[in-house]
């Protein structure tokens, strides 16, 4: 049961994880979770606001003698990717997270956690409650719908905040200190068609699926290689259309724009004396995608059985133009950064290909630390699918973080770290969207940094946070506010 975790330690945060797991709070759906939090500050007896949009800011006095300090803003969203396998019924707007423990992991039972950022909205509260620790003025922000379009930190008003420091709550490596992060772009596709009725006699209906990848963060993930299910299924498809017969009726791949698609399922004619050619193909694809993705996928499952035939075809020449638009896509890393050696400049995430009602949706969440190559790598995507006659729109998108390498709280954080664990922390920049960079807009003058406990697969069912890494995280966070 998910109430165990309230008995690991330190228990004040598990417990608050633990409040915000039976609170359902995908993106989108804030409202439960805000009143929560606007309840948690009124409880406490301290100063508890909510500004237009929706963040919840709660204030807490400084500590006896501590009045003088700066002010620190601790911050996290609120709102956690509605990710779980198609074969568990869970649904995110009202069931709790089943959360668990497995070894030094918590996890949740086929189902995205929420550590990001539960994690880091429970540190905060933690903070709040505890009348024993040493600190400054000090204020908590939970920002709402971070994970589609950042909407709560947009619609931060200067003047909202008190704080001179802000340390964010939102980064997954414990002993490193983030002082950057990467912009990002949507670009959403759509192709208009009129459905075919015409399916040949003698042809055979097949629902083509692929399950099993890893998926996970399109940010922080996106290095690792891992396999894309739009990729991996119009692959296939391009070979199965070109020599077999097949006719596309339906494509579903991905779910999320900022999660790497991990299934994708495509129904499909084909003439019936092609049938058992058709099997042989699919795990012909199944063994050599095993091969290409061995040490990095574990579990790809490429499988066709029969199934009701359809009512109407995607037209051939909007099959052909999607099928060769999708190959072409760029999809995964595009280019490396010189500064911080190791960490993705710009990649993109080839997110959600569906067909419904005479129309395909393709989104794409383009992500850059440069908002040249960030332009460059959009209009490269526009270009591909306007030659296949599609609609490209793309947002401006939100601008990066710009680190500051010489930032004052990033010397009293590295410092904090080596006597509590005896190792210097780097400075790194994080190639995923955080708010840090948004929030920089409204207030220029603040000083940032990020930081996180061990968190693994983000936006992924495979989400786990590690216990341990909770426990140093909470000291080295007392720890910095009482040097601050």
């Amino acid at each position: 049961m998910s109430a165990e975790i309230k008995n690991l330690s330190p228990q004040p945060v598990w417990g608050y994880f633990y409040d915000l797991t039976q609170i359902p709070r995908p993106t989108g759906h804030m409202e439960a979770v805000t009143r929560f939090m606007v309840a948690f500050g009124k409880g406490l007896g301290l100063e508890t606001l909510q500004d237009e949009v929706g963040n919840v800011l709660i204030r807490k006095p400084a500590s006896p003698g501590m009045e003088g300090h700066k002010t620190v803003t601790m911050q996290s969203h609120l709102d956690m990717v509605p990710q779980k396998n198609s074969s568990v019924k869970h649904d995110f707007l009202t069931d709790p997270i089943d959360a668990y423990i497995d070894g030094d992991w918590v996890k949740a039972r086929e189902t995205t956690l929420g550590a990001d950022n539960g994690m880091g909205a429970a540190f905060a509260m933690a903070v709040l409650a505890d009348k024993t620790l040493k600190h400054g003025p000090l204020e908590a922000l939970f920002t709402i719908n971070e994970e589609v379009g950042m909407d709560g930190a947009v619609g931060l008003k200067p003047g909202f905040l008190k704080g001179e420091i802000l340390l964010n709550c939102d980064s997954e490596e414990e002993g490193e200190l983030f002082v950057g992060c990467a912009g990002g772009a949507d670009l959403n596709v759509s192709m208009q068609f009129k459905e075919d009725t015409y399916i040949p006699e003698g042809d055979v209906a097949v629902k083509i699926s692929l399950t099993g990848l890893k998926g996970g963060h399109s940010g922080v993930d996106i290095h690792l290689g891992r396999a894309n299910a739009n990729k991996l299924m119009f692959r296939f498809l391009k070979e199965a259309v070109r020599d077999y017969g097949v006719r596309l009726s339906s494509i579903d791949g991905g779910s999320l724009r900022n999660a790497i698609p991990r299934e994708a399922f495509a129904i499909i004619t084909i003439p019936g004396d092609n049938v058992e050619a058709l099997w042989e193909l699919v795990s012909d694809y199944q063994e050599m995608y095993r091969s290409e993705y061995k040490g990095i996928e574990h579990n790809i499952n490429f499988t066709a059985e029969m199934t009701d035939m359809p009512a109407t075809l995607i037209p051939e020449e909007i099959q052909d133009d999607l099928i060769n638009a999708i190959e072409g896509c760029q999809n995964g890393v595009i280019s490396m950064l010189v500064d911080f050696p190791g960490t993705v400049e710009s990649s993109t995430n080839l997110a959600i290909v569906k067909s419904s009602n005479e129309m395909i949706e393709i989104q794409i969440l383009v992500r850059s630390s440069s908002e040249s190559h960030k332009e460059a790598v959009c209009s490269s995507l526009e270009s591909i699918f306007s030659l296949a006659g599609a609609k490209v729109e793309y947002s401006d998108g939100y601008g990066g973080w710009q680190p500051n390498i010489d930032s004052p709280i990033l010397k009293i954080m590295q410092q904090a770290y080596l006597d509590l664990y005896g190792k210097k922390p780097e400075a790194k920049v994080m190639h995923a969207g955080l708010e840090c960079g948004i929030i920089q807009e409204s207030y220029p003058d603040m000083d940032m940094i990020s930081i996180g406990p061990d968190l693994q697969h983000p936006h992924s069912p495979d989400e786990r946070v590690s216990i341990p890494s909770v426990a140093r995280t909470w000291d080295f966070i007392v720890t910095t506010l009482a040097r601050i």
